[in-house]
């Protein structure tokens, strides 16, 4: 996406989008549920019901584009209750694409605990010794 920052104008569909829907499909919703001109060239932001995935509707003088992204952990919406139809703009959407929301405190999604668990890090099992999955001691003795 090669835009000006400050020229661009995006607008966020405010309810759950069936993310099967292609060219035609966010094109009407761009039509009718938006009300705005699909050929203006503004971006037009749709998210799933779940908020995992994304896709981006947009006219660039020879044709329409869709992007898409979907999320492996996270969401980029924390509640639908408090989304609404609305205009923001291209940083806006950058934050929202890396899962950064305006005034939340909390980070899109956490590391499973096992990930932060400082023994399961390599050089950290030398230091306390190898376990089996049984809790026994893996550490080898040297034969004689």
């Amino acid at each position: 996406m090669f835009f000006p920052e400050g020229q661009i104008r995006v607008h966020l569909y405010g309810y759950p989008c069936d993310m099967r829907k292609s060219f035609p499909g966010l094109y009407a919703l761009t039509r009718q549920g938006l009300q705005l001109d699909p050929l203006s060239g503004d971006l037009f932001v749709f998210v799933s019901r779940r908020a995992t995935q994304m896709k981006v509707l947009y006219f660039d003088r020879s044709g329409f584009c869709i992007w898409s992204k979907r999320l492996e952990a996270g969401r980029f919406l924390s509640d639908w209750a408090q989304v609404r139809t609305r205009e923001m703009d291209w940083t806006a959407l950058k934050l929202m694409l890396e899962g950064i929301e305006p005034g939340r405190q909390h980070k899109r999604y956490r590391l499973p605990k096992r990930w932060m668990d400082p023994r399961s890090n390599t050089s950290s099992n030398t230091e306390h010794g190898l376990h089996s999955p049984d809790g026994s001691s893996a550490e080898a003795e040297a034969p004689e």
